[in-house]
């Protein structure tokens, strides 16, 4: 095992006003808000669903492969540098552009799905999470 499951994130345009709807429709919490990001949890448990913002968003279609669908899964792990030739090593890609910034980096798996590699210091509402 490399990580653990983190949060689904969903692009969106305006995630305090999605967040609304999903906090309703599963039962979920906001657990962290702000005006380009909202996460959705349920107690102390880890968050389960997190809503980015994304400007020029364009809505997926479904079953149409030109407006594709746009989420992504975050995976925790505890050390990038660790994790990262073992997530290469399964397929995946660390994407062009895509800083190594402290707490995060953005990968794409065998299929080209982006994907975050995240540590608990990037995501503050993760702390003492299990």
């Amino acid at each position: 095992m490399i990580g653990r499951l983190h949060c689904l994130v969903i692009d969106c345009p305006a995630p305090l006003e999605l967040a609304g709807f999903y906090a309703e429709l599963l039962g979920l919490d906001r657990i962290d808000a702000a005006t380009d990001w909202v996460t959705l949890g349920r107690g102390a448990m880890l968050p389960v669903l997190a809503l980015q913002q994304v400007a020029d968003f364009r809505a997926p279609c479904w079953r149409d492969p030109d407006a594709p669908g746009q989420l992504h899964v975050d995976v925790l792990v505890d050390d990038l540098d660790a994790a990262e030739p073992r997530v290469i090593e399964l397929g995946a890609t660390l994407l062009e552009g895509s800083p190594k910034p402290i707490g995060y980096r953005v990968y794409a798996d065998p299929v080209g799905h982006p994907f975050c590699l995240v540590t608990p210091e990037s995501v503050s509402w993760s702390a003492g999470a299990p």
